[in-house]
Parts: C-alpha cells; structure tokens; sequence
C-alpha cells in the first residue's frame, strides 16, 4: 500500500504533518514525532514583532497596547515566556536538521509588509527546508478596503519569496469576500502550498477584572467542516499543494480531506490532548479504512470527491446549505 503524497515539492512517506504547536519547541519531542511516523514537522511560529522588536522594546509595546488595541498585542506571550527570540529560533533550526531526517518547515507569523521579511534569508541559511507564511491580521481601519488587505497580503508573499530559494507555503484566514478568486491571486505568485485555515483566537473579557484576556480554545472534529469545503473547491483550480489544518483528530478525518483535494494534513491540537503517540494510530485508521475499501495508494483517493469529480457539484455550494436547513426537523418546543 502507497501512503506517499507530495508537498512542497518533498515526497513525504505519508499525508500526516505535525503543525506548528508549541510541541516542536522541544527538540526530543521533535525526535518522537518522527519516531511516531510523522512525514514532515512545522515548527511553532516567530512572530514579526520579534524581528521588529527586541526585549525591553518589544515588552513596552505589548504592554501599551494591551488595552489600546482592537486586537490586544497582550495575546502575545509574555517577555519571560519568549524560549525561542530570533537569534535562539534559527539554532533551533539547525538542531532540528541534525536531530531528525524528515523535512522541517519554519514558521513566520506575520501582519504587516515590511524590512522584517529579510529575516526568511537567515532561516533558509539555518537550513530549514521550507518555510510556512502564517499571516494573521485583523483590519479594523474602516477606511481600509477589501483590495487593500489582499493586496497587503500578496506584497508580504511577494517580499518573503524574493528572499527564499526553498519553497513556501502560506497559512490563509477564511475571511475574504470571494476566496476561490483570492486563492486565485496567490497561486499566480509561486507559493508551494497554501494551508487552510489560520484560526483566530478571538478575545474575551474577564468580568472580575475588566481586562481583555485570550481565550485559546483547541480545535475541535467540527472545525474540519469548512478545510473540508474549500480544499475540495479548490482542488484541479489552482497548482499549489493543499494543506488541511485545524479538526483533525482521526484517520476518519485525514480521509475526508484526502478525498475532497488534500496533499496533507495537519495534526496539532489532538498532539497537545492525546499526545504524539496519536500520530501512528492515527495511520493505522488511514490504512485499515483503505484495506477495508481496496484502496491502493494516497493518490487514488487524493481528490476523487473534490468538487471537479463529485456527481454533486452543488453539495459544497448553496444547495448543501438549503438542504441541511429543510432536512432539519427541529424538536417540539416543550416536549421533555
């Protein structure tokens, strides 16, 4: 049976990625997800404003915008959480090369185009395989339109790229009018894959105190749902690689994602709530679902229900909705 998929231009022994999680901080937990079977591992993110910033400066501004800014810099961790700044995150790199034969991809969060985007030529050099662009913005300037914030997007691409010669994937937000056509627009600039969906954490207020607070929620299965729809939209539509993230907890899962146009899928949260180990059960399910349905490879399943192949183009449009809304019988108000 062939499991191989490729992403990023690596042939990888299986469709089951490690995403970014603070897991990957930790060297030996590096080591034992490729003892576990894991194909490929994203490193946890550094974030612009630590390229921007550093140490008293960066704890300044975190702090003086906890409570003048529509997104908290306070989300950010703070100072003496900071285990991996610049400088400790491209050693980080390069120990990971030495400690494990699979590809390590580096992580960049970022929110905005600027000087900071050379730093990708330091993460090529520390010798990471490839990188994954994580943009996370949240655009609260009315004045600001829908074209501006997916131009900001392609100029950070664009910026990033012209400094790489390893490819890049970029890490994308649901949240734009048309994302078939935006999906579009980055394919055009050369990225490697596109990974669907950064989550959001979205804040929350603490009654006691009256401050704004994060509120990290791990994923749950349902999350999957709309990875789901849009990877099999975008399946034949655009060349990059499609990586699902976010929901996935069971071979069950990476399934449905093979079958609707995933490359590969990302496993995070479930890492953090069943541990590392889940990584070999979890191929374990991939493989007994295809003996059981005789399923030869990853390749054959890879996209056969996507919306270019399903005998219902529709179920991921409108008509799925309409549907889900009629079929529904809604319980009888008062009844035990």
């Amino acid at each position: 049976m062939d499991l191989t998929t490729q992403y990023l231009g690596f042939k990888l022994r299986t469709p089951l990625i490690c995403g970014a999680s603070p897991l990957s901080q930790h060297i030996d937990n590096l080591k034992r997800m490729e003892d576990a079977r894991a194909s490929a591992v994203v490193l946890h993110s550094l974030f612009e404003e630590q390229l921007r910033l550093d140490g008293s400066d960066l704890e300044e501004t975190l702090e003086r915008g906890a409570f003048s800014s529509p997104e908290a810099l306070s989300y950010f961790p703070e100072p003496q959480s900071y285990k991996l700044g610049p400088d400790a995150y491209l050693e980080h790199i390069a120990a990971a090369k030495k400690a494990v034969k699979i590809p390590v991809i580096a992580s960049l969060n970022a929110c905005s185009a600027g000087g900071w985007t050379t730093y990708a030529r330091n993460i090529e050099e520390a010798g990471a395989d490839a990188l994954e662009l994580n943009i996370y913005q949240i655009s609260t300037d009315p004045r600001k339109t829908a074209a501006d914030v997916e131009n900001m997007y392609l100029k950070i691409v664009r910026d990033v790229k012209a400094e790489l010669k390893i490819p890049v994937a970029v890490k994308l937000s649901p949240f734009f009018t048309n994302f078939a056509n935006f999906a579009a627009r980055m394919d055009k600039q050369g990225v490697g894959g596109m990974v669907l969906f950064n989550r959001f954490y979205q804040p929350d207020i603490d009654l006691e105190t009256l401050a704004v607070r994060p509120n990290m929620i791990p994923s749950t299965p349902m999350a999957m749902r709309l990875p789901l729809r849009w990877m099999a939209i975008l399946y034949g539509r655009v060349a990059a690689n499609l990586a699902a993230t976010s929901g996935v907890y069971s071979g069950g899962d990476v399934l449905k994602l093979l079958l609707a146009g995933a490359d590969v899928t990302m496993l995070c949260s479930v890492l953090l709530r069943d541990g590392i180990q889940k990584i070999s059960a979890i191929e374990h399910e991939l493989i007994a679902w295809m003996e059981t349905y005789e399923f030869e490879s990853v390749a054959q399943i890879k996209g056969s229900m996507s919306q270019k192949n399903c005998a219902d183009p529709a179920a991921f449009e409108r008509a799925h909705y309409m549907r889900g809304i009629t079929n529904y019988s809604a319980p009888l108000a008062g009844a035990a």
